[in-house]
């Protein structure tokens, strides 16, 4: 016959076994599910185009992670924007559509620099490119700036944890959209993305087309996107549109601010 102190310690032993599957199951689900946000933030930055990489980034051809690099890859539609800081209503009008079959011909003068003035609907930014380190990327954006391309285009991801860019360039605002051509990576080497920076999104080596991305505050990437200019006025501007966050609530997504891109002009300096 079993002793009340018998039965006591086997409750006691049971309950202590008990506790001590309950702390490995939840280790393991806690192991799992750091791994699935660690996989999340390894595949950082925004594309050509925007996976939710665009991304900093990927572009159309290839999808990215949450928290991904830039990239040119089709995005979920867009919740209606909210109000935000400096931010107020687009000027009417939309993308042009424009597309080419092969990359523009060399034009620009590669011993100069460009001044680009982005006409946002949350303000102006102001970008000096830079042809001697990259110059088909500057070519490229120099020639479709002044073909209109970018006028009443959306820029159309925000990244707020792990990178921190915003990608524009994008005509279907899906972060699938390209000029019909795609060019060389350039600038890679020792390539590093401070703050002010401006890089091209892609989807893969050597396939930049027109998204790029605007970084506004340091963030480390590996250097697969094309730095091409820095950002020399307006960073409150994109501080402001950061500030206003992510629809939805995550880190990585369409911003809460509707940023278009009213017009963008490109001179030589």
């Amino acid at each position: 016959m079993v002793s009340s102190e018998q039965r006591r310690r086997q409750l006691a032993r049971e309950k202590y076994e008990r506790q001590q599957n309950n702390r490995v199951e939840a280790a393991a689900k806690a192991k799992r599910r750091n791994a699935i946000v660690g996989a999340a933030l390894a595949v950082v930055v925004l594309a050509g185009g925007g996976a939710w990489a665009g991304g900093a980034f990927k572009s159309d051809a290839k999808k990215t992670d949450a928290q991904s690099a830039p990239s040119q890859s089709a995005t979920a539609p867009a919740a209606s924007p909210v109000a935000v800081k400096g931010c107020s209503t687009p000027a009417a009008g939309s993308p042009n559509g424009k597309q080419w079959k092969t990359e523009p011909a060399m034009s620009v003068d590669t011993n100069a620099k460009y001044d680009v003035t982005l006409n946002t609907s949350c303000g102006a930014v102001n970008l000096e490119l830079d042809p001697s380190k990259a110059p088909h990327t500057v070519n490229s954006f120099v020639f479709l700036a002044g073909q209109n391309y970018f006028d009443h285009t959306k820029c159309h991801r925000l990244t707020t944890q792990g990178i921190y860019v915003l990608q524009c360039g994008d005509p279907t605002g899906s972060g699938s959209g390209t000029p019909g051509y795609s060019f060389t990576d350039e600038n890679l080497s020792g390539a590093t993305y401070p703050a002010g920076t401006v890089a091209m999104a892609n989807a893969g080596a050597n396939t930049n087309g027109s998204q790029f991305f605007l970084v506004y505050k340091d963030t480390q990437l590996p250097p697969s996107y094309t730095p091409f200019g820095k950002i020399t006025g307006g960073m409150d501007v994109l501080n402001n549109i950061a500030n206003g966050g992510v629809q939805g609530g995550s880190g990585d997504g369409a911003p809460n601010a509707n940023v278009v891109l009213n017009s963008v002009t490109a001179t030589k300096a």
